[in-house]
């Protein structure tokens, strides 16, 4: 009877303990209250062990700076090191170190899952280049340096959804598999199965029909347009370019907007401008230490010329005046600018240092240089289509957009000299059937990644690089 009273007294003084709550390492960094029972988990970024404490930094991906943990020396195991996975419990309590608010105080470490030091590619304390995390896809984003851009990419991914729900847009998913070029590039991944391949006689298509990864999806939100006024969409689009410069992705992301009722191409500008400064000041605003680590490390200059774009419009400048500035320039181009020929990324690289390293609106391009949906202008004797490219410092064009041509005849005269009226029947269709005046753009995800935050190689703003030669994991 003794015994189980005083088991059941032990039984309430453990009940009566403080449940330990867990906590982020953002939000223990944050805290502004000590608290007696707390629990971290993460993975180690250090471990420092001198003889009467042990100092460790944990961190769980949550922000770039890590949790300084302090211990008793006794807590240290042979497989706490650094790169493994812990939980730590303690108290949590003001620090004295002038750099960190908050450090937790060891009671327990678990090591959850250990890590060979010896043979894990990432060295503690080390800045490895960016050219040499990329050959370790599954590794890299417990680099510091991957891990604040994938921070910034899912806010600038928040930011740009909130933009467009706030302006009243609908947002479509459209598919990833199509049947259409929108491009007209011939620059297209099309899908077949491993039966298609084999039958080389008569080949019969899963879908009926040749079926390729889309390259755009404009053409399915022209049809959403025609019911809700104002749509977006955000995903992935394909380019089948052999190409491994450090501009170009086979896989990479796409905004795309279309407004019906619109006639203007400035009101289309006007919400490519807004997209743009709304999304990185939102990004400068709730990512600043992630962001000041590449404008620290990676592109001294770039926050700066950031804070001037925000302050200022964005110039405006004709595609035949952008010709001529191109030709009265000092220097040579490897593409002699010429009018009727499409601007080279020398060419708006250059427009855009002309025009005082500030983002640039190219408009009204010639009608041969331009897709089949752009409006004509009737104008001549030079023709020139309703369109619009963003060119913006370090990268040349970024977003690049149209009225689209709504008036029937138009649109039948130049798909039939095209030989292209049968396969986009349903695109006439839409003129038919209560079409109004309407415009639209697509934004690079990836390039504009690269822009506010002065990478140069498209393939480290991206988690998983897709390639010519390159499909690794």
């Amino acid at each position: 009877m003794l015994c189980a009273r005083s088991g059941w007294r032990a039984l309430r003084r453990c009940a009566s303990l403080p449940r330990a709550v867990r906590l982020r390492v953002r939000e223990a960094l944050g805290a502004r209250e000590p608290a007696e029972a707390v629990r971290v988990q993460g993975w180690v970024r250090s471990v420092r062990s001198q003889k009467e404490v042990l100092f460790l930094h944990i961190n769980d991906g949550s922000s770039l700076e890590s949790l300084q943990v302090v211990a008793d020396p006794s807590l240290e195991k042979r497989d706490l090191t650094f790169g493994s996975a812990v939980e730590v419990q303690g108290k949590l309590v003001k620090s004295p170190h002038k750099m960190q608010n908050m450090e937790l105080q060891a009671e327990t470490i678990h090591v959850v899952g250990p890590c060979d030091i010896w043979s894990f590619p990432l060295k503690m304390r080390e800045r490895h280049p960016l050219e040499y995390v990329r050959q370790f896809p599954h590794l890299r984003c417990r680099n510091n340096t991957l891990g604040a851009l994938l921070r910034i990419r899912s806010e600038a991914t928040a930011s740009i959804h909130s933009f467009f729900q706030d302006n009243g847009y609908v947002h479509i998913h459209t598919p990833i598999i199509t049947s259409n070029d929108c491009e007209g590039a011939g620059e297209l991944f099309q899908i077949e199965t491993p039966r298609e391949e084999e039958d080389s006689v008569e080949k019969s298509h899963f879908f009926n029909v040749p079926a390729f990864l889309t390259v755009s999806g404009q053409l399915h939100l022209e049809v959403m347009a025609g019911a809700f006024t104002h749509v977006f969409t955000f995903g992935p689009t394909f380019r089948a370019e052999n190409s491994q410069s450090r501009r170009h992705l086979a896989e990479f992301y796409m905004v795309e907007a279309e407004l019906s009722f619109t006639e203007s191409l400035q009101d289309i500008m006007q919400v490519m401008e807004d997209l743009f400064k709304t999304v990185t000041s939102t990004v400068l605003s709730k990512c600043p230490r992630d962001v000041e680590l590449f404008h620290k490390y990676i592109a001294p200059a770039q926050k700066g010329r950031l804070e001037q774009m925000l302050k200022h419009k964005f110039m405006i400048i004709s595609y035949s005046e952008a010709v001529e500035i191109l030709k009265q320039a000092p220097q040579t181009f490897t593409f002699k600018p010429e009018w009727g020929c499409d601007l080279q990324t020398e060419h708006e690289k250059y427009l855009v240092k002309h025009c005082g390293d500030v983002p640039v609106f190219v408009v009204n391009y010639p009608y041969d240089l331009k897709p089949f949906y752009m409006r004509d202008n009737e104008d001549g004797p030079q023709h020139t289509v309703a369109a619009v490219d963003l060119l913006v410092p370090g990268v040349g064009e970024l977003c690049g957009g149209s009225l689209r041509e709504e008036r029937l005849p138009f649109l039948e005269s130049r798909l039939q000299r095209l030989g292209l009226t049968d396969a986009y029947q349903w695109y006439l269709d839409l003129r038919k059937f209560g079409s109004v005046p309407h415009g639209g753009f697509g934004m690079g995800f990836e390039r504009y990644l690269q822009y506010i935050l002065g990478v140069e190689n498209i393939k480290d703003v991206i988690p998983f690089p897709r390639f010519s030669h390159s499909c690794l994991l």
